[in-house]
């Protein structure tokens, strides 16, 4: 009896280690205000003098503003980041999505991080798709108010389907949560076209085809 209470002690700790280890880390002090004038490389942003926070370090304004994001025009949306200083090493991230009627942040994934939307206005067509092999769709229109979340490194979408701009606020857990959006990691880069042809179940003709879309400006 003993030692199956061991065993089962120790494999509870390993899966617990194993699962730590797909974040970021914990946090050794209360805050690490990123010190972006450093040139000492960590893994983050080296931290500046606790003694010289301020207020302004865990603060960002603009939030409720659809400007100052970065565009993409080929799918209709922008996202702004929510630049905190103060966040740095607290394992998450925030942006402001914004996405014009219908457009789209298309098929992506994040691979070292949840991620957590609320939509602050119009309503959105979002969810993500399970790994394989079941593929299952977890998908919902979504309006003000609503919140969904995406487990860590599952594709996911978001579709503005409706007649005015919408607009989500998310959430990532990691610091550096990555972007890998699915078209652009098949078509924009050096994959092979015949490569890319057996992968889709498809012709080299309609692969180049969809691969000039990506190399336009």
């Amino acid at each position: 009896m003993a030692a199956a209470t061991l065993l089962l002690v120790v494999t509870i700790v390993a899966l617990g280690s194993g699962h730590g280890e797909a974040f970021d880390p914990n946090p050794l002090q209360d805050f690490c205000v990123a010190d972006t004038t450093s040139k000492v490389r960590v893994n983050g942003v080296a931290c500046k003098d606790p003694a010289a926070a301020v207020a302004e370090d865990f603060f960002f304004a603009g939030a409720d503003r659809p400007d100052g994001g970065a565009a993409s025009k080929r799918y209709g949306f922008s996202a702004l980041t929510v630049q905190i200083p103060g966040l740095n090493t607290l394992g998450e991230s925030h942006a402001r999505v914004d996405v014009a009627p219908g457009g789209v942040f298309p098929p992506h994934y994040h691979p070292r991080a949840a991620e957590t939307a609320l939509v602050l206005e119009g309503s959105v067509y979002f969810g993500f798709v399970s790994s394989y092999p079941d593929n299952r769709l977890f998908a919902k229109v979504l309006r003000k108010g609503d919140v969904f979340a995406v487990p860590q490194g599952l594709v996911h979408f978001l579709y503005n389907n409706g007649s005015v701009p919408a607009a989500i606020y998310a959430t990532l857990s990691s610091q550096n949560a990555g972007l890998v959006l699915l078209g652009d990691a098949l078509f924009a880069g050096a994959l092979p076209d015949d490569l890319l042809a057996k992968s889709l179940l498809t012709d080299r003709h309609t692969v180049g085809s969809i691969r000039s879309n990506f190399r336009r400006p």
